[in-house]
C-alpha cells in the first residue's frame, strides 16, 4: 500500500513537471523579413528572419544547415551549440551557428521582459530554414523550475500522510 502511495505521488508530480515544462518553455514567434538569391553564388540564398521571444521563451532543439549570424535586436538571449558553453547576449552582440551545428539552447534568459533577434541563413536555395532535432540530443528535460512544482507537491502529499494522518492516495 504503502509503495501505491509512493507511485502515485510520483506519477503526479511528474505530470505537474510535464505541464510545467510545456507550459513555460513557449516557443518563439519567427517571421521572414527576406529572401534573396545570393548573385555569383549558384544554389545559395540569404535569408532573414527575426525571432521574438516571450518571457520564459524557448525554442526546442534544431539545427539550421546553413551559416547562420544572429544579432539581438532587443533584451537578452541564451545560445549554445553541442560541445560549446552557453553564451548570454544581450542588444547588439552576435552568434554563429555553422551549418553541422545542433542548437542545443535558444531561449530569453529574462523571465519578465521580451527578446528579439534577427537571423541571417546563407543557405541551400529551397532548403529549410529549421530542421528540428530529436533523440537524445533533442529531449526536452525537467528545467529547474519544475523542483518549484515537484518539492511543493512531496511535502504536500507528506504532511497529509504523516501530520495529519490523512491518505491522499
Amino acid at each position: 500500500m504503502c509503495t501505491f502511495k509512493i507511485s502515485m505521488t510520483a506519477l503526479l508530480a511528474g505530470i505537474l513537471c510535464v505541464i510545467s515544462v510545456s507550459l513555460s518553455a513557449q516557443e518563439p514567434t519567427v517571421t521572414p523579413v527576406m529572401t534573396k538569391e545570393l548573385t555569383g553564388i549558384p544554389g545559395k540564398e540569404v535569408l532573414l528572419l527575426t525571432v521574438e521571444y516571450a518571457p520564459g521563451g524557448a525554442d526546442s532543439v534544431h539545427r539550421h544547415n546553413a551559416n547562420a549570424v544572429v544579432y539581438v535586436l532587443e533584451g537578452s538571449v541564451v545560445e549554445q551549440v553541442k560541445g560549446q558553453k552557453p553564451v548570454t547576449l544581450t542588444a547588439g552582440q552576435t552568434f554563429y551557428e555553422g551549418p553541422e551545428d545542433i542548437h542545443i539552447v535558444g531561449r530569453n534568459a529574462s523571465r519578465t521582459k521580451p527578446a528579439k533577434l534577427l537571423a541571417i541563413l546563407v543557405k541551400d536555395k529551397g532548403a529549410p530554414a529549421v530542421v528540428r532535432v530529436t533523440g537524445a540530443s533533442g529531449r526536452r528535460r525537467c528545467r529547474p523550475h519544475c523542483w518549484a512544482v515537484l518539492l511543493p507537491a512531496a511535502m504536500a502529499c507528506w504532511l497529509l500522510q504523516h501530520v495529519m494522518g490523512l491518505n491522499a492516495f
